[in-house]
Order: C-alpha cells, then sequence, then structure tokens
C-alpha cells in the first residue's frame, strides 16, 4: 500500500468508529424512556387545560381568559390553572377562577368561580 492508500484508510476507519461511537450511544435506557413518557403525559395535560378550561369559563362568565396567573400541578395526574383579576390588569367579571383538570377524569374535573362550584366530578385514583 502507497501512503495514499494508508491515508484513505485511516479516514474510512476513522468514520467507521465515528459511527459506531454514535450508534451506541443513542441506545434509550430505561429511565430515558420513563423522562420522556413524563414530558408528554405532563405536556398533553397542560395541552388540555389549556384548551378546556378557558373555553369552560368563557362559557359560564362571557369573558375570555388567556394566560393564568398561577399553574400547580403533581406531573402526573392533574393540573389546576388559576386566573385571578387582583394581579392582572385585566378586568373580568369574576375575581378569581380555579379550573383542575385531571387525567382519570378525562377531562376538568372541578370549576370554581368566585368560590361557586360550576363543574365537580368524582376522581378515582
Amino acid at each position: 500500500m502507497n501512503k495514499t492508500q494508508q491515508l484513505m484508510a485511516a479516514v474510512a476507519g476513522v468514520f467507521i468508529v465515528g459511527f459506531l461511537l454514535v450508534g451506541s450511544n443513542k441506545e434509550e435506557t430505561n429511565e430515558f424512556k420513563a423522562d420522556a413518557a413524563m414530558v408528554r403525559a405532563v405536556s398533553g395535560m397542560q395541552s388540555m387545560a389549556n384548551q378546556k378550561c378557558p373555553s369552560a369559563i368563557k362559557q359560564e362568565t362571557g369573558d375570555v381568559v388567556y394566560f393564568p396567573t398561577d399553574t400547580e400541578t403533581d406531573k402526573e395526574t392533574y393540573v389546576s390553572l388559576t386566573w385571578d383579576s387582583n394581579e392582572t390588569d385585566d378586568k373580568y367579571s369574576f375575581t378569581k377562577a380555579k379550573c383542575t383538570l385531571h387525567l382519570t377524569v378525562g377531562g376538568i374535573s372541578e370549576l370554581v368561580i368566585d368560590g361557586k362550584t360550576v363543574i365537580k366530578k368524582e376522581v378515582k385514583y
């Protein structure tokens, strides 16, 4: 082999080793899969809550709400969104609305507007 062929073989070897290293590092562990599933679940809950809660509040009060002032979640089963007109510049016809969405219910499990319970569903664990 002359020098050019040796150089080509060395470059090809580096590429092969690089592909093997990248391929072996892409194996997903069970921990990584569990973390990814949790992120997808929380994202799905948050998306569902951001769709259903504002429409339920609008149906009840006639007010269009956009961004909650507080969000509470256990990152597994529920998301609670709170709109407090005392903390924002928005003028709503209500003072405080809290909407809770549970995965086990498949939608809004509780909606409370100014202390009045509008929706209350039993949550089964």
